[in-house]
């Protein structure tokens, strides 16, 4: 007989008594109904393994060209993030206009946009700047950049370069730890086999990893699809199902006396078998009609779909918690449900999007913003230079119409209560173009010619006699171009 073990008694606190001391666990089992967690059932049974789907390039790409849902998964996040642009400040509207029209003609965002994709199949990706007569393998020194040497990016996934094993930043900052080159490799199509050096190029990531499985990456992150892996193979497996249930939605039976005989003998006996199904079939293609022997027996059958919706809505709802997009967004579909308008997860979404925006644009693009304007307008940024990203909210007409009367409303009493000069007015009317949707024709001539209105002098104060009980009246504010102050009288 098995030994029991001496069960301990413990004493239980006295009221009032500080509960110290007292043994406590996180989880439940029970080894006689073998229930919980290491209670030799089948849920013990399971655990989590190591797949490495991101290492197997073939697999992904095949899943990215064969899967449209993993193609919507992928792109998704991407696009979101570079198709608003940014709004700098601190720059003239001029240098502004240059600046996107040059990043527009250079196709950065596009590019940026395929460098975020290739980074979410394959786990990372760079987009190197192309900076016309320098060498790639020394660092980026922004003050050597001349007028139109920048010519754009050039998109290089993970499997398109090497880092060199042991050779990482040193120097203390952002980039501590990271690979110092990336050798090009052959088979890169658009750059010669070479060296570039970390300064020159923007790097992207998939998702993060931990220190030892980054190592066993090459350095690199984590592709999106190894995590949600066994839930998209679910997914498109109950899709193809369902599929072909369809054929099966329509079952008919024919039940022929001896027909292991008829089958078994052949000859005129099996031929005639199959000619009667024939003549079956035609029947009921042309009037519906089903002509059988008086033995035979023939039963249709049919097949119901109840509950199949369901099943696909809780695969969906897995692949849409597992990448963070809204199933509006990744599905195409707008929400379901009289009371259901989606604002809440787009707004989940969009705070995602923005943060990682922040968390992966901020400190490169910065740079890349200063490589194009140092070509575009041959000087750096200036040191108050700041930027921001757009929205990916669309504002109503009524929304643009009413922050465009607050604009308005703002401006228009801070000039008149001489706060800023009407140049500035204008130049506060211009710059919030991009949210009204108003005042963007406000040109660079009309800002100039006001402010040397407002340079002219003011002319000499007329002395004029006041009637007897006239009382003078404050001068009102300066309106259009005018500077004179002009006096009323009040009798």
């Amino acid at each position: 007989m098995a030994r029991k073990k001496p069960q301990t008694r413990q004493s239980m606190p006295t009221p009032g008594a500080a509960a110290i001391g007292m043994r406590t666990a996180d989880s439940f089992a029970n080894f006689q109904a073998r229930l919980g967690w290491g209670a030799e059932n089948q849920s013990s049974a399971s655990q989590y393994t190591l797949t490495y789907q991101s290492r197997n390039r073939i697999w992904l790409e095949a899943a990215y060209r064969g899967s449209w849902i993993v193609r919507a998964a992928v792109d998704a996040i991407p696009e979101d993030m570079t198709r608003k642009g940014i709004e700098m400040s601190g720059l003239d509207p001029t240098d502004v206009t240059k600046i996107e029209t040059s990043m527009t003609r250079l196709a950065i965002w596009d590019h940026l946009c395929d460098t975020g994709k290739w980074a979410q199949l394959y786990g990372g990706a760079i987009a190197v700047m192309l900076i016309d007569g320098q060498d790639m393998s020394t660092p980026l020194r922004l003050d050597t950049i001349g007028k139109g040497q920048f010519k754009g990016l050039m998109v290089l996934d993970r499997w398109m370069v090497a880092p060199p094993v042991g050779e990482t930043v040193t120097e203390f900052g952002p980039y501590l730890g990271m690979p110092k080159f990336y050798d090009v490799l052959p088979s890169a199509i658009g750059l010669p086999q070479g060296r570039v050096h970390y300064s020159r190029v923007v790097r992207l990531d998939g998702e993060a990893l931990p220190f030892y499985q980054r190592i066993s990456e090459n350095g690199w992150g984590l592709s999106i699809l190894e995590p949600m892996w066994d839930r998209l193979i679910a997914f498109d497996s109950a899709t193809v199902g369902i599929g072909q249930l369809v054929y099966k939605a329509h079952l008919r039976t024919l039940s022929v006396k001896d027909l292991r005989q008829i089958i078994a003998t052949g000859g005129p006996a099996l031929a005639g078998l199959m000619k009667q199904v024939e003549m079956i079939r035609f029947a009921q293609t042309n009037e519906g009609l089903t002509l059988v022997d008086a033995e035979d027996k023939f039963e249709a059958h049919q097949f119901g779909f109840s509950g199949l919706s369901d099943v696909l809505l809780q695969f969906a709802m897995q692949l849409s918690g597992a990448t963070g997009i809204p199933l509006d967004r990744l599905f195409g579909q707008q929400p379901a449900g009289l009371s259901d308008t989606g604002e809440g997860s787009r707004k989940l979404y969009h705070e995602k999007v923005h943060a990682r925006q922040e968390r992966k644009f901020r400190n490169p693009l910065h740079v890349l913003v200063d490589v194009v304007c140092r070509s575009t307008v041959g000087q750096p940024l200036p040191e108050d230079f700041g930027y921001e990203f757009r929205p990916l909210q669309e504002m109503t007409a009524a929304e643009k119409a009413e922050i465009g009367n607050k604009t308005v409303d703002s401006v228009t009493k801070a000039v008149e209560a001489d706060l800023v000069p009407r140049s500035q007015g204008m130049r506060e009317l211009k710059a919030s173009s991009p949210d009204t949707g108003m005042f963007g024709d406000i040109s660079d001539e009309q800002i100039e010619q006001a402010e040397q209105d407002e340079q002219l002098p003011e002319p000499p104060a007329i002395e004029t006699a006041l009637p007897a009980g006239a009382t003078p009246m404050a001068p009102t504010a300066r309106t259009g171009d005018s500077l004179i102050r002009r006096i009323f009288l009040r009798r």
